[in-house]
């Protein structure tokens, strides 16, 4: 088998739990072939370069073999080659996103206390009163 379609591909691959999700993020356009927007049927063959993708990180992957079925992941893994700068561009997404702040050190104050809150409601009541 010389080609296949590109989500039983991506599926086959494991970049995706099921072919189903292989397909939304195909149709949400997260996923290219050759530069160009893929839809589901869209057939690959080996030397074609897929541009997946996922959250933040995008990966440029080298299709090296098909394989219609889903296998462990050692096989799956050498369906595919990952390009050099894909790689140290995702290792570098990842370390920033270790460094980066938490969200949630920049909130100085939570929620209001019950205390906060009827002081609060007491302050708005005096308000309208006057």
């Amino acid at each position: 088998m010389e080609r296949l379609r590109i989500d039983k591909w991506l599926w086959a691959a494991r970049f995706y739990k099921t072919r189903s999700l292989a397909c939304d993020e195909i149709v949400k356009g997260r996923i290219q072939v050759n530069g160009q927007d893929a839809k589901p049927s869209r057939e690959v063959k080996a030397d074609d370069t897929v541009v997946i993708r996922q959250g933040p990180v995008i990966r440029t992957i080298t299709v090296l073999g098909i394989s219609p079925h889903r296998g462990p992941a050692p096989v799956a893994q050498q369906l595919y080659a990952e390009t050099p700068d894909s790689i140290r561009h995702r290792e570098q997404a990842a370390e920033q996103r270790r460094l980066g702040t938490e969200p949630a050190q920049t909130i100085e104050h939570g929620r209001p206390t019950k205390r906060d809150r009827r002081d609060i409601e007491k302050a708005i009541n005096t308000s309208m009163d006057s």
